[in-house]
């Protein structure tokens, strides 16, 4: 299905080192299904850099989910008990650490008003009864890829370049796993984890032009 990310630019590479904690469903990169609430979004980041913001559309791999061996995700229909407290507990963390284990989260949004309602009833406020009594089901949605497997969910239109960088990367991806005995999620993640994979990931850099054993070279030598 098509999902989209407003900012206040367009994103060529998804680096989940930049995203913030104390968000719904934790730290991640935030997507939705809704169009106009990524520009929405995009429009208010946009405004506190100057910018009008952007919205940058992505097809989200729904099968992916079923790799169970892979992925372990969670679902929130609706507003409930359970999201309440799932949204709670992630909002009052400011570590930089996760709370939680999920490697995708998705459903509903705590919109600005009710974020407000969120605040109160941490704050004592209100008790959780009042707070359920209080919201307004109102459409939103939203999915937080909080782990490198989950962004393999995630693409854009593929062009030349990036086909390139996706062929270099299954090779290395299949040589670590041979090489250093890791399993398939291990060498996954520490290569899409890796600086030689950002170099990768950046047209500038031109590394795409590169043999994939060249990159793998580069990686190996990172990994020393």
């Amino acid at each position: 299905m098509k999902v989209y990310h407003g900012s206040y630019t367009e994103i060529d590479v998804i680096d989940l080192s930049f995203c913030e904690t104390g968000k719904d469903f934790g730290r991640g990169f935030y997507v939705t299904k809704l169009r106009e609430q990524a520009a929405y979004w995009a429009k208010k980041k946009g405004s506190r850099k100057g910018k009008s913001g952007f919205v940058t559309e992505y097809d989200f791999d729904e099968f992916f989910l079923e790799r169970s061996d892979m992925i372990k995700a969670l679902h929130f229909e609706d507003y409930n008990e359970e999201w309440l407290d799932f949204v709670v507990l992630n909002r009052k963390n400011k570590s930089k650490s996760q709370v939680h284990d999920y490697d995708i989260v998705e459903g509903p949004v705590a919109d600005d008003k009710i974020a407000t309602e969120v605040d109160k009833y941490i704050e004592g406020i209100i008790s959780k009864e009042q707070f359920l009594s209080h919201l307004i089901h109102r459409p939103s949605h939203q999915i937080c890829l909080c782990t490198m497997q989950s962004l393999q969910a995630l693409s854009q239109q593929k062009g030349k370049i990036d086909i390139a960088i996706y062929d270099i990367g299954d090779k290395v991806v299949q040589s670590l796993m041979t090489d250093y005995d890791w399993n398939e999620l291990e060498a996954t993640d520490r290569y899409y984890t890796s600086n030689t994979y950002t170099q990768l990931a950046k047209e500038s850099t031109e590394f795409y032009k590169k043999h994939w054993q060249e990159i793998y070279d580069l990686l190996k030598q990172e990994l020393k």
